[in-house]
């Protein structure tokens, strides 16, 4: 556990060191609230309620991540393949695990951190009606578990590269896919029900409601899970090249 932390201190403090991480925070704050004030003025014209708009700035926020973590998983280990880091790190005394691990929970917390910007946002709504903890406890844990994926995904696509631009736009488009891919399922019955649990907004819808359901969040950690196993796999067979 002690490896597995300083890998992510080391990362968290290669993402503050540059630009990056200042970037993506304020670039996600910023759309974020453009779209939260959009729907609040929306809602105080129509004399909406506050659970509405914060299910609907849930779904946006869903939505502007799937753009931004490509981006901050695209150097973990693209970048080290392309400088030649990455022979050192692989004989060092971390095992493979803990700094797949370890990178992996860095751009974790860096998306919480993203994620705790937005929390004004509860408060805002309250003139609107008293607000239900459980829809805002769901609806944000329902984004860490969609980004854990995101990340795992792009952790994976990291590792198969060694061009940062490749990676990210190898992640974006599987993430797209997984994304998008409940749209077609009402089109072919019998590959309908198996395309909507692949797709990843599917899984989300409930949690932006206020509702959190134990198959959803079985299939973000077994995605994620997957995805980590697949990456560890990815940097093992590196060292027989």
């Amino acid at each position: 556990m002690r490896n597995i932390l300083a890998v992510c201190t080391k990362e968290l403090y290669t993402y503050f060191v540059s630009p990056i991480a200042y970037f993506v925070c304020f670039v996600f704050a910023a759309i974020s609230g453009y779209f939260f004030f959009f729907y609040l003025i929306q809602a105080s014209i129509n004399n909406g309620y506050g659970a509405g708009v914060m299910q609907t700035a849930f779904g946006s926020m869903a939505t502007i991540l799937l753009f931004f973590t490509p981006v901050l998983t695209m150097k973990l280990f693209a970048e080290e393949r392309k400088s030649g880091t990455i022979e050192l790190l692989l004989t060092s005394p971390l095992t493979d695990g803990q700094v797949v691990l370890g990178k992996f929970f860095a751009s974790l917390t860096l998306v919480i951190i993203m994620l705790a910007l937005t929390l004004l946002f509860p408060f805002l709504t309250q003139r609107f009606g008293h607000l239900d903890g459980g829809l805002i406890l769901s609806g944000y844990l329902g984004l860490i578990l969609l980004s854990s994926c995101f990340l795992a995904l792009g952790l994976l696509m990291s590792s198969m590269s060694k061009n940062q631009i490749v990676a990210a736009l190898t992640s974006f488009g599987f993430l797209l896919v997984l994304w998008i891919i409940g749209a077609v399922s009402n089109r072919d019955e019998t590959i309908g029900k198996f395309l909507s649990y692949l797709s990843f907004s599917e899984h989300y819808s409930d949690f932006s409601r206020g509702v959190m359901s134990f198959k959803d969040i079985i299939y973000y950690i077994s995605f994620t899970c997957v995805c980590l196993f697949a990456t560890f796999k990815s940097i093992e067979s590196s060292k027989w090249r």
